[in-house]
């Protein structure tokens, strides 16, 4: 189970990464919002005509492209027919509601036309039905929603996908600001002990009584609201069971010999700690790790669902659920179960990998 886990995480970082080359929608956070598509079933699929926009902004890098997507040089028009007429388009708008009279809607061809070259030139040095054919074969497209679309006409396929950036990316800066402050602070603890030992225990024996939601939203009431304000937030609050652990260890470790023999040969307390203690500890730091990156999560996505997280129209997956768990009652109950099945078999993924680390790097066990 352990390598199956493994595999799904390494798939989903991989899905993370390359998100917006994957997505049906690569406009940044997925966000193109087409209204009369509005929270369509799974498997639904339409035709468009795609109208150049008079605003078309300059292509984006490789890497811009990679990070933040590429924004819509098209309007996408939702149709169930077309006609043309002598110069002019004429569409017949999708629309959502059955009983509603379809509206028609025209263009002309010098308004649908891609602008590869000047429009007026390209119209009247090609052949008016050569213009047609080539508007149909490049501008009337079938898209496909295989995981539908939300209220507000996104597909859901592509949210969900770019959504996975943020849960992955809060598990990996909470759990190294995790470690950063726990690691700190146990091995302080543990080695020096005396008063500072006390003063480091009292301190995560405070922040240990304090429920870790409510010390999450204080501190992020205290940051704000935002992307790096949550990552920040969940990792200040995950540190204590690593400082803990971390500190055991060392109270056992600091009286072997070979500590003992670092300090004899005149070994800083730095070196003694971070180059001979700190590996034989290690092991049991990696398992809290993956535990502690399932937490992360949860709590980034309860923060999403409280509002208190990422902010729209940033896709986050506690954030899709509360956005949409009203709908559960009705008829479109997948708008809800998929980012939560999404959370669910992310965070199972990592408490089957923590359960196999745990066994792997158990002594006894081996």
């Amino acid at each position: 189970m352990g390598i199956t886990a493994l595999a799904f995480v390494i798939l989903v970082s991989l899905i993370a990464l390359f998100a917006y080359w994957i997505v049906p929608d690569h406009t940044p956070d997925g966000n193109r919002q087409i209204l009369e598509i509005s929270t369509r079933k799974p498997g639904f699929s339409c035709k468009f005509l795609l109208v150049p926009k008079d605003n078309r902004q300059a292509g984006r890098s490789i890497i811009h492209r990679l990070s933040d997507g590429n924004p819509d040089d098209l309007t996408y028009y939702p149709i169930t027919n077309y006609r043309f007429s002598t110069d002019s388009i004429y569409i017949t708008l999708y629309e959502s509601e059955a009983e509603i009279k379809p509206i028609e809607q025209g263009f002309t061809l010098s308004e649908v036309l891609f602008h590869e070259t000047d429009q007026h030139a390209t119209l009247s040095s090609v052949d008016p039905e050569t213009v047609k054919s080539r508007i149909v074969e490049n501008q009337i497209v079938t898209k496909y929603f295989v995981f539908g679309t939300d209220q507000f006409g996104r597909d859901l396929l592509s949210r969900l996908l770019i959504g996975s950036r943020i849960s992955l990316a809060v598990g990996f800066i909470s759990v190294f600001i995790s470690l950063l402050v726990g690691v700190l602070l146990g091995s302080m603890a543990g080695y020096f002990r005396g008063r500072t030992d006390d003063l480091i225990v009292w301190f995560i024996n405070v922040v240990w009584s304090v429920p870790t939601l409510l010390m999450v939203i204080a501190i992020t009431f205290a940051l704000g609201k935002g992307f790096w304000q949550v990552f920040v937030a969940v990792g200040l609050t995950m540190w204590v069971e690593v400082a803990r652990v971390v500190r055991g260890q060392i109270i056992s470790i600091r009286e072997k010999e070979f500590v003992e023999a670092g300090k004899a040969l005149g070994y800083s307390d730095f070196r003694i700690i971070l180059r001979h203690i700190l590996p034989n500890v290690m092991s049991s730091v990696i398992v809290i790790s993956a535990a502690n990156f399932a937490s992360a999560i949860l709590i980034e996505a309860g923060l999403s669902f409280l509002g208190l997280g990422i902010q729209p129209p940033t896709p986050s997956w506690g954030g899709m659920l509360k956005e949409n768990y009203a709908f559960i009652i009705l008829d479109a109950a997948y708008l809800a179960l998929l980012p939560g099945i999404a959370i669910m078999l992310l965070v199972l993924a990592f408490m089957l990998i923590g359960n196999a680390l745990r066994d792997a790097l158990d002594v006894k066990m081996t």
